[in-house]
C-alpha cells in the first residue's frame, strides 16, 4: 500500500471525492457550528394564501448530521435570517454561545449571506479588523473577525473554518460573492489557526438542475442537508489531511 498518495497525493482537490468511512474530521471531539437558515436545517413551507412559513430543524442540519456520522459533539449556534452583526452585538449573548462550558475545539462559520446579500452590508476588507476588535468597522468582515476574537479568547487554541459562498446564477451577485471570498482568504492569514472552505470554487453549481434535486423551495431539502453534510465533512478532512502538522496537537484544545 503506498499510503502517502492514498492520504497526502500532491494532485488532490478538495471535493475530489467525498469521504467514505473514517473521516478526519473526527479528530474534533466538540465543533461549533456557526451559521443562519442553511446551519439550522431550516425548511420552507407555504401556506394557502401564499404566506411562507420558516422552521429551523437542527437534527436536520448539516452540522449535526456531520456530528452523527463522526462521533461527536456539534454545537448549532445559528438561526434563520443571522447576520454576523446580530451575532456579535445580541444573539450569541442571549443564547448562551459565549460561555466558557460551551467552549470547543473547532468553529465552522457559514454566515454572509443576510448580511450582504439581503442587507446589503458592504463586505469590507482586512482593513476593518483592528487589534482590539470592539473598534472593528461596521462592516461584514468586521463583524465576523468580532466573532472569531472574541471564540479565540474562549477557546485560543481552537481551529476556524470559514465557509464561502457557493456559485449561485440565479442570485447574479458574483461579484459580491468574490469580495465576500477574498476577504475570508485574507481572515484565514490574519488569524492563526485558521483556514477557508471555498465552496464557491470546489463545490457544485447551486444551478436548476441542483436546486430541482436539492431544495425545498428557497432553502434545502432533506436531502439537500445531507449532501451539505458531505461536502464540508469531505472538505475538513481533506485540510486535516493535507496539513497534518497543524493538527497534531488537536486533543489537548480545551483541556484542562
Amino acid at each position: 500500500m503506498n499510503w502517502e498518495k492514498v492520504l497526502y497525493n500532491d494532485n488532490e482537490k478538495p471535493l475530489d471525492s467525498f469521504v467514505s468511512g473514517y473521516s478526519h474530521t473526527s479528530i474534533f471531539r466538540t465543533i461549533a457550528f456557526i451559521g443562519d437558515s442553511l446551519s439550522s436545517g431550516e425548511f420552507e413551507t407555504v401556506n394557502e394564501d401564499g404566506t411562507k412559513n420558516y422552521h429551523d430543524f437542527y437534527e436536520y442540519s448539516w452540522g449535526q448530521h456531520i456530528a452523527r456520522k463522526n462521533g461527536l459533539t456539534a454545537y448549532s449556534f445559528s438561526r434563520g435570517g443571522m447576520t454576523a452583526k446580530e451575532y456579535i452585538e445580541s444573539f450569541a449573548e442571549e443564547r448562551g454561545f459565549w460561555d466558557k462550558e460551551k467552549a470547543a475545539q473547532a468553529y465552522v462559520i457559514a454566515l454572509g449571506v443576510n448580511d450582504v446579500y439581503n442587507a446589503r452590508m458592504p463586505v469590507g476588507s482586512l482593513d476593518d479588523v483592528k487589534s482590539d476588535y470592539s473598534e472593528n468597522g461596521k462592516t461584514f468582515i468586521g463583524y465576523y473577525a468580532s466573532i472569531v476574537a472574541k471564540y479565540k479568547e474562549i477557546s485560543p487554541d481552537a481551529k476556524f473554518f470559514f465557509v464561502t459562498f457557493p456559485e449561485e446564477p440565479h442570485r447574479n451577485r458574483e461579484a459580491d460573492a468574490t469580495a465576500v471570498r477574498n476577504a475570508l482568504y485574507e481572515l484565514a492569514d490574519y488569524f492563526d489557526n485558521s483556514y477557508v472552505i471555498d465552496i464557491g470554487k470546489y463545490g457544485p453549481v447551486y444551478d436548476e438542475r441542483f436546486r430541482e434535486k436539492f431544495y425545498l423551495r428557497g432553502h434545502m431539502n432533506p436531502s439537500g442537508y445531507i449532501f451539505t453534510a458531505e461536502m464540508i465533512d469531505s472538505y475538513i478532512d481533506y485540510i486535516v489531511r493535507h496539513n497534518p502538522k497543524d493538527f497534531e496537537m488537536v486533543a489537548f484544545i480545551n483541556r484542562k
